[in-house]
Protein backbone atom coordinates (compact mmCIF):
# COMPACT_ATOMS: atom_id res chain seq x y z
CA UNK A 1 0.00 0.00 0.00
CA UNK A 2 1.21 3.59 -0.93
CA UNK A 3 2.80 5.84 1.97
CA UNK A 4 1.20 8.48 0.25
CA UNK A 5 -2.28 10.20 1.59
CA UNK A 6 -4.51 12.96 0.09
CA UNK A 7 -5.25 15.92 1.96
CA UNK A 8 -9.16 15.91 3.04
CA UNK A 9 -10.93 18.57 1.38
CA UNK A 10 -8.95 19.78 -0.70
CA UNK A 11 -9.63 21.64 -3.60
CA UNK A 12 -7.17 21.23 -6.46
CA UNK A 13 -6.13 23.02 -9.57
CA UNK A 14 -2.99 23.11 -12.52
CA UNK A 15 -0.61 25.48 -11.34
CA UNK A 16 0.81 27.56 -14.08
CA UNK A 17 3.65 25.34 -14.71
CA UNK A 18 1.14 22.56 -14.38
CA UNK A 19 -1.33 24.51 -17.38
CA UNK A 20 1.87 24.77 -19.79
CA UNK A 21 2.74 21.39 -19.35
CA UNK A 22 -0.84 20.11 -20.36
CA UNK A 23 -0.95 22.31 -23.30
CA UNK A 24 2.62 22.01 -24.26
CA UNK A 25 2.13 19.13 -26.44
CA UNK A 26 -0.22 16.80 -27.23
CA UNK A 27 1.10 13.73 -25.38
CA UNK A 28 -1.54 11.17 -24.29
CA UNK A 29 -0.28 10.43 -20.71
CA UNK A 30 -2.01 10.17 -17.18
CA UNK A 31 -0.26 13.56 -15.71
CA UNK A 32 -1.50 15.22 -19.37
CA UNK A 33 -5.07 13.76 -18.86
CA UNK A 34 -5.41 14.49 -15.61
CA UNK A 35 -4.49 18.25 -15.91
CA UNK A 36 -6.85 18.81 -18.94
CA UNK A 37 -10.18 16.54 -16.63
CA UNK A 38 -9.33 19.48 -14.05
CA UNK A 39 -9.34 22.26 -16.74
CA UNK A 40 -12.54 21.05 -18.33
CA UNK A 41 -14.41 21.62 -14.96
CA UNK A 42 -16.68 24.27 -13.98
CA UNK A 43 -14.73 24.55 -10.49
CA UNK A 44 -12.17 23.04 -8.78
CA UNK A 45 -13.10 19.91 -7.39
CA UNK A 46 -11.99 17.82 -4.68
CA UNK A 47 -9.46 15.50 -5.32
CA UNK A 48 -10.06 11.58 -3.92
CA UNK A 49 -8.32 8.67 -5.64
CA UNK A 50 -11.13 7.51 -7.07
CA UNK A 51 -11.53 10.74 -8.99
CA UNK A 52 -7.73 10.92 -9.93
CA UNK A 53 -8.16 7.36 -11.31
CA UNK A 54 -11.03 8.51 -13.66
CA UNK A 55 -9.32 11.66 -14.70
CA UNK A 56 -5.97 10.04 -15.19
CA UNK A 57 -6.74 7.08 -16.80
CA UNK A 58 -4.72 4.57 -14.01
CA UNK A 59 -6.56 2.03 -12.35
CA UNK A 60 -4.09 1.37 -9.64
CA UNK A 61 -4.13 3.74 -6.17
CA UNK A 62 -1.11 3.20 -5.32
CA UNK A 63 -0.05 4.70 -9.20
CA UNK A 64 -2.26 7.12 -9.31
CA UNK A 65 -1.22 8.17 -5.36
CA UNK A 66 2.57 8.25 -7.02
CA UNK A 67 1.79 10.34 -9.67
CA UNK A 68 -0.35 13.05 -7.45
CA UNK A 69 3.00 13.44 -5.60
CA UNK A 70 5.40 13.41 -8.30
CA UNK A 71 2.70 16.08 -9.91
CA UNK A 72 2.82 17.79 -6.59
CA UNK A 73 6.56 18.03 -6.99
CA UNK A 74 7.10 18.98 -10.00
CA UNK A 75 4.87 22.19 -8.79
CA UNK A 76 2.18 21.34 -11.36
CA UNK A 77 -0.81 21.14 -8.55
CA UNK A 78 -2.15 23.38 -6.22
CA UNK A 79 -4.56 22.35 -3.61
CA UNK A 80 -7.26 25.18 -1.41
CA UNK A 81 -9.74 24.79 0.98
CA UNK A 82 -12.41 26.83 -1.01
CA UNK A 83 -13.19 25.83 -4.53
CA UNK A 84 -12.46 28.36 -7.37
CA UNK A 85 -14.77 28.66 -10.23
CA UNK A 86 -13.85 29.04 -14.17
CA UNK A 87 -13.49 32.48 -15.56
CA UNK A 88 -17.21 33.45 -16.72
CA UNK A 89 -17.82 35.24 -20.29
CA UNK A 90 -17.77 34.36 -23.72
CA UNK A 91 -14.13 34.08 -25.20
CA UNK A 92 -14.41 37.43 -26.87
CA UNK A 93 -14.82 39.54 -24.03
CA UNK A 94 -11.93 37.54 -21.65
CA UNK A 95 -9.19 36.84 -24.06
CA UNK A 96 -7.79 40.39 -24.36
CA UNK A 97 -7.85 41.00 -20.83
CA UNK A 98 -5.74 37.83 -19.94
CA UNK A 99 -3.37 38.68 -22.78
CA UNK A 100 -2.93 41.67 -21.57
CA UNK A 101 -1.93 39.73 -18.51
CA UNK A 102 0.34 37.87 -20.20
CA UNK A 103 2.11 40.22 -22.31
CA UNK A 104 6.09 41.20 -21.62
CA UNK A 105 5.74 44.38 -20.59
CA UNK A 106 3.08 46.43 -18.33
CA UNK A 107 -0.57 46.04 -19.00
CA UNK A 108 -0.61 49.37 -21.35
CA UNK A 109 1.99 48.92 -23.76
CA UNK A 110 2.44 44.97 -23.93
CA UNK A 111 1.45 43.17 -26.80
CA UNK A 112 -0.23 39.66 -27.43
CA UNK A 113 -2.45 37.57 -29.55
CA UNK A 114 -3.72 34.70 -29.65
CA UNK A 115 -4.32 32.92 -33.18
CA UNK A 116 -5.30 29.31 -34.43
CA UNK A 117 -3.44 26.72 -36.45
CA UNK A 118 -4.67 28.57 -39.71
CA UNK A 119 -3.82 32.18 -38.87
CA UNK A 120 -6.42 33.45 -37.92
CA UNK A 121 -6.59 36.03 -35.02
CA UNK A 122 -8.82 35.22 -32.05
CA UNK A 123 -7.88 37.78 -29.76
CA UNK A 124 -5.12 40.50 -29.50
CA UNK A 125 -3.81 43.13 -26.96
CA UNK A 126 -1.84 45.92 -28.34
CA UNK A 127 -1.30 44.96 -31.78
CA UNK A 128 -3.43 47.31 -34.43
CA UNK A 129 -5.81 44.77 -36.66
CA UNK A 130 -3.41 44.98 -39.96
CA UNK A 131 -0.13 43.59 -37.37
CA UNK A 132 -2.09 41.07 -35.54
CA UNK A 133 -3.15 39.02 -38.53
CA UNK A 134 0.57 39.65 -40.09
CA UNK A 135 1.85 37.97 -36.89
CA UNK A 136 -0.90 34.98 -36.84
CA UNK A 137 -0.14 34.17 -40.02
CA UNK A 138 3.82 34.48 -39.29
CA UNK A 139 2.87 31.60 -36.72
CA UNK A 140 0.87 29.21 -38.40
CA UNK A 141 3.96 29.22 -40.85
CA UNK A 142 6.55 28.28 -38.06
CA UNK A 143 3.78 25.41 -36.69
CA UNK A 144 3.98 24.26 -40.07
CA UNK A 145 7.87 24.48 -39.69
CA UNK A 146 7.99 22.92 -36.90
CA UNK A 147 6.06 20.14 -37.85
CA UNK A 148 8.30 19.28 -40.61
CA UNK A 149 11.39 19.46 -38.40
CA UNK A 150 10.07 18.49 -35.15
CA UNK A 151 11.53 15.05 -35.11
CA UNK A 152 15.02 17.03 -35.22
CA UNK A 153 14.45 19.27 -32.58
CA UNK A 154 12.74 16.84 -30.12
CA UNK A 155 14.50 14.09 -30.31
CA UNK A 156 18.14 14.21 -32.33
CA UNK A 157 18.80 17.46 -30.42
CA UNK A 158 16.66 16.61 -27.35
CA UNK A 159 14.94 20.08 -27.38
CA UNK A 160 11.57 19.85 -25.97
CA UNK A 161 9.07 21.81 -26.98
CA UNK A 162 7.24 23.88 -29.71
CA UNK A 163 8.30 27.16 -29.26
CA UNK A 164 9.84 29.33 -31.43
CA UNK A 165 11.09 33.22 -30.87
CA UNK A 166 12.89 35.97 -32.33
CA UNK A 167 15.84 36.57 -29.93
CA UNK A 168 17.74 39.76 -29.34
CA UNK A 169 22.11 39.44 -29.19
CA UNK A 170 21.88 38.49 -25.54
CA UNK A 171 19.62 35.58 -26.49
CA UNK A 172 16.29 37.81 -25.27
CA UNK A 173 12.96 36.69 -26.72
CA UNK A 174 11.58 39.98 -28.31
CA UNK A 175 8.98 38.07 -30.08
CA UNK A 176 8.17 34.36 -29.36
CA UNK A 177 5.50 31.86 -30.14
CA UNK A 178 4.26 29.40 -27.80
CA UNK A 179 1.93 26.57 -29.40
CA UNK A 180 -0.75 25.54 -27.07
CA UNK A 181 -2.43 22.01 -27.89
CA UNK A 182 -6.09 21.61 -26.42
CA UNK A 183 -8.78 19.21 -27.47
CA UNK A 184 -6.63 18.27 -30.72
CA UNK A 185 -6.67 21.77 -31.81
CA UNK A 186 -3.19 23.82 -32.16
CA UNK A 187 -3.29 27.68 -31.15
CA UNK A 188 -0.51 29.81 -30.51
CA UNK A 189 0.30 32.74 -28.48
CA UNK A 190 2.31 34.82 -29.25
CA UNK A 191 4.12 38.13 -27.23
CA UNK A 192 5.83 40.87 -28.22
CA UNK A 193 8.71 40.68 -24.68
CA UNK A 194 9.23 38.66 -21.96
CA UNK A 195 5.99 36.20 -21.49
CA UNK A 196 4.49 36.51 -17.76
CA UNK A 197 3.50 33.17 -17.67
CA UNK A 198 3.87 32.43 -14.18
CA UNK A 199 0.41 33.54 -12.68
CA UNK A 200 -2.96 32.71 -12.45
CA UNK A 201 -3.99 34.35 -16.12
CA UNK A 202 -1.95 31.75 -17.31
CA UNK A 203 -3.99 28.99 -16.14
CA UNK A 204 -7.00 31.21 -16.93
CA UNK A 205 -6.39 31.22 -20.53
CA UNK A 206 -5.72 27.93 -20.54
CA UNK A 207 -8.82 27.09 -18.50
CA UNK A 208 -11.45 28.74 -20.81
CA UNK A 209 -10.16 27.58 -23.92
CA UNK A 210 -10.11 24.10 -22.84
CA UNK A 211 -13.67 24.42 -21.39
CA UNK A 212 -14.55 25.33 -24.93
CA UNK A 213 -12.50 22.88 -27.29
CA UNK A 214 -11.59 20.36 -25.16
CA UNK A 215 -13.69 16.91 -25.61
CA UNK A 216 -16.11 17.23 -23.43
CA UNK A 217 -17.60 13.53 -23.80
CA UNK A 218 -15.04 11.71 -22.86
CA UNK A 219 -15.51 9.89 -19.51
CA UNK A 220 -12.89 11.63 -17.32
CA UNK A 221 -14.24 15.32 -17.90
CA UNK A 222 -18.36 13.53 -17.33
CA UNK A 223 -16.75 11.88 -14.38
CA UNK A 224 -15.24 15.01 -13.03
CA UNK A 225 -18.25 17.03 -13.83
CA UNK A 226 -20.76 14.75 -11.67
CA UNK A 227 -18.10 14.51 -8.88
CA UNK A 228 -17.01 18.93 -9.00
CA UNK A 229 -19.51 19.49 -5.79
CA UNK A 230 -18.73 16.87 -3.93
Amino acid sequence: MSEYRIAERCHVLPTPAGAFHAVSSDKDEPARRLLLALLAAEQSPLLSVPQACRWSGLKNQDEVLELLYRMQELGWLQGEAESRPAPAGALEDVLPALLAALSGDSAASGKALLADAHGFCLARHGYTHETAEEVSALGADLLALHGRHGGLLNHNLGLPGGAWALVDAAGNSALGFWPLHIGGQHFLLAITGVPHFNQPDFVDLVWVLNKRYHALEKPAVAALRRGAGN
